[in-house]
């Protein structure tokens, strides 16, 4: 589960864990990614700290496309899965799909021009290697 947490009260992957949790997900078997500030850092470090090859996103539905193909700009094999629990307001789904338009053209330039450091730090591979 990845996320930002640069802020004293914001913490994106302790709200993904504990909502996890109360669904029954052992504890074991989440891991959390604290630098992942945005999509682009979250597929980079899932490659290149989490050693993760193949994943299945969870996200909103009109955060999903930017979010398949940053990972796979980056060659990790992903899926999508829509995490939207409940029916958005009209003025929020318009926000949201027009904020992805200049969302999805920065992540065209991360992936394809700048290709930015995230913050990374030691490896730390989730699977063991004859998992991969």
């Amino acid at each position: 589960m990845s996320g930002d947490n640069r802020f004293v009260n914001y913490n994106e992957p302790a709200a993904m864990r504990a909502f996890a949790l109360e669904l029954g997900i052992p504890d074991q078997a989440i891991v959390l990614d604290y630098a992942g500030r945005r999509t682009y850092d979250t597929c980079y470090r899932a490659r290149d700290i989490f050693g993760v090859r193949q994943a299945i996103l969870i996200t909103q539905s009109f955060h999903l496309p930017r979010a398949i193909f940053l990972c796979q700009a980056m060659g990790v094999s992903a899926v999508g899965v829509p995490a939207d629990l409940r029916q958005y307001r009209r003025s929020s789904l318009i926000y949201w799909n027009l904020r992805e338009l200049p969302a999805t053209l920065t992540a065209l330039w991360q992936a394809f021009i700048t290709r930015p450091q995230p913050v990374l730090g030691k490896p730390e591979p989730i699977f063991p290697p004859e998992a991969q």
